[in-house]
């Protein structure tokens, strides 16, 4: 994307967030206690493009993040304020400028929010699709369940990537094939895929490791059974501890983590500004990419 500086939003002084700043914005999620790590920060910055705002003296106090996942839908994340910049209007000053981006691209807005972001954005026009539990759980014991009958499970390799961005389009509503790629190659141990007795695709689960957890996600499967089989596998390759956000709709799942020890002690709400095709559909999504990848 263009990295022009942007026009200042609401009155702030608003700042292109470049790549190589990576590490210094780090900091504003950590002291959120977020998951992110700077291989995450600096994935996002160059896929996407990131606004904020600074102190006097250069450091980041704010940031904010669009990430274009296809032409006609975008990813609004990591808005997070500094507690002495914030009940300043910031943070949705932020928001809106965002909010402009995608816009101007003729686009739609999406983005998941947690129980204290929820009630700014319905005012501002965004509207629910369905509620997300983040499940932390650190270990899978004994060996990784069995994929159904007719379905085999084996790591992901390089080849297989443009088949995998093939069959997650339709399912997710997402065009996402850099974020596929670059989890599959960060982290191969947790790149996991099904086929069935044709060598089809019907399923798939990636990871990534995180500052304080890894995170196991996304995974997409034609069935609940096949999603069991390709989470167990992929907790299964190195210790945890794991967080995962999966879908409320996905009973079974969730069961299947609490039987490992998950917890949930907060959720999400995914919503959009405007229609997105296929986006409100969860059937076959069984665990998020993040809040931060969509």
């Amino acid at each position: 994307m263009a990295n022009t500086e942007p026009p200042v939003s609401d009155g702030l002084d608003v700042r292109t967030i470049d790549p190589e700043q990576c590490d210094a914005v780090w900091p504003l999620s950590i002291e959120a206690g977020w998951n992110q790590n700077v291989a995450d920060w600096r994935f996002m910055l160059g896929a996407g493009r990131g606004f904020g705002c600074t102190a006097p003296d250069g450091k980041w106090q704010a940031s904010s993040l669009v990430l274009p996942l296809g032409q006609k839908l975008a990813w609004i994340s990591m808005v997070l304020v500094t507690k002495d910049r914030r009940r300043g209007g910031v943070g949705t000053g932020l928001l809106k400028r965002c909010i402009e981006e995608v816009r101007s691209a003729d686009a739609v807005a999406g983005l998941d929010a947690t129980e204290q972001g929820r009630p700014i954005y319905l005012p501002l026009g965004f509207r629910d699709l369905y509620p997300i539990a983040r499940c932390h759980f650190d270990g899978v014991e004994g060996a990784a369940v069995a994929p159904p009958a007719g379905i085999t499970v084996r790591p992901i390799t390089p080849a297989d990537l443009p088949r995998l961005a093939i069959y997650d389009r339709p399912l997710t509503g997402m065009e996402r094939p850099s974020i596929l790629m670059h989890l599959a190659l960060r982290q191969p141990g947790r790149a996991w895929l099904a086929e069935d007795v044709g060598s089809k695709i019907v399923g798939f689960v990636l990871g990534r490791e995180g500052r304080v957890a890894t995170s196991l996600g996304p995974v997409v499967a034609d069935r609940e059974t096949i999603a069991v089989a390709l989470i167990s596998r992929a907790a299964a390759a190195a210790p945890g501890p794991f967080i995962m956000d999966v879908p409320k709709a996905h009973q079974a799942v969730r069961s299947w983590l609490q039987e490992h020890g998950a917890t949930s002690p907060r959720g999400y709400m995914r919503m959009t500004l405007g229609t997105a095709k296929g986006l409100d559909d969860p059937t076959h999504v069984f665990a998020l990419a993040g809040p931060e990848l969509g």
